[in-house]
């Protein structure tokens, strides 16, 4: 399971938790990409309103997803394991809730250089 993980890169929460997946994809299943890269959206199909509302997943198997559920995929493909996606599927709604919460308040919680600043030449 590998895939491609499209998030605000201009986000400084956003950009402490891709390193914490970063930790733990040890096999380099997941790819970041911020969603203010060239050409990031357009073959998903998003568009920038998309993905100014939620991070997204793109799997190597086609599957589009969005909020924690797509948390869920990319730390399933990180770790290795489905589990991540059977724990989703029982507690979909308080974790898809708990996700919408956070996004709308990302901006107050600890964070740390967002990626675009220290990558600019990739958020063109």
């Amino acid at each position: 399971m590998r895939g491609t993980l499209v998030f605000d890169g201009e986000c400084g929460f956003c950009t402490r938790t891709l390193r914490w997946l970063r930790r733990i994809d040890r096999r380099g299943r997941v790819t970041p990409r911020p969603s203010q890269a060239s050409g990031v959206l357009a073959p998903m199909g998003l568009t920038a309103r998309d993905a100014a509302n939620s991070v997204w997943w793109f799997g190597d198997d086609g599957r589009l997803a969005h909020g924690a559920e797509a948390v869920n995929q990319a730390v399933a493909a990180a770790i290795g394991t489905r589990a991540p996606l059977a724990l989703y599927r029982l507690t979909r709604w308080p974790q898809e809730r708990l996700y919408r919460w956070v996004a709308a308040h990302r901006h107050r919680f600890p964070g740390v250089t967002p990626y675009c600043t220290e990558h600019p030449h990739e958020c063109r």
